[in-house]
């Protein structure tokens, strides 16, 4: 017979949140996210670290949250696509990428905005080469690439102006 795993109990601070769960220490911080925080604008898509649909910011760096055990991020700042939009207004990147055509069947849009948003928030004027290099580990089966590039230059601008 197989004994059930010990869970831990893990504080987590997610879009800017104290949380506390109780997990076993194998889940990953995709799994904490949407099953037990309810989190689920992070999709699950290849669960292996190599499509990017699951790409969420630790430390206001990206990750792959399939790859990142929940009980690695204790304590750390995870900010997810539900925390882009204020007062029910899109995020300039969000806006972006509806305004530039940036997705089509939509499941890799919340990584690829997460990327982007980080190399925004370390660069903000980013040239079209440093917007391919950070969604590199993105993959968008429609190959919505040239608009998303487009959708990244324009939230740059965007930002620059003041939201």
């Amino acid at each position: 017979m197989l004994k059930a795993s010990a869970k831990s109990l893990v504080q987590l601070q997610v879009n800017g949140q104290a949380q506390e769960i109780s997990i076993e220490p194998r889940r990953t911080l995709l799994d904490a996210l949407r099953v037990d925080l309810g989190l689920t604008g992070t999709k699950k898509g290849c669960d292996e670290g190599t499509c990017g649909a699951c790409t969420v910011l630790k430390e206001g760096k990206p990750v792959y949250s399939c790859l990142t055990l929940a009980i690695e991020c204790e304590h750390s700042r995870i900010e997810t696509i539900e925390n882009l939009a204020k007062d029910g207004k899109m995020h300039p990147v969000q806006f972006a990428f509806i305004e530039q055509d940036a997705l089509q069947c939509g499941f890799c849009t919340p990584g690829q905005i997460m990327s982007i948003k980080a190399l925004l928030d370390q660069n903000p004027k980013p040239t079209e080469s440093d917007i391919k290099r950070a969604v590199t580990g993105n993959l968008c089966r429609c190959g919505a690439y040239p608009n998303i590039v487009k959708a990244a230059l324009s939230a740059a601008e965007r930002l620059r102006r003041g939201g």
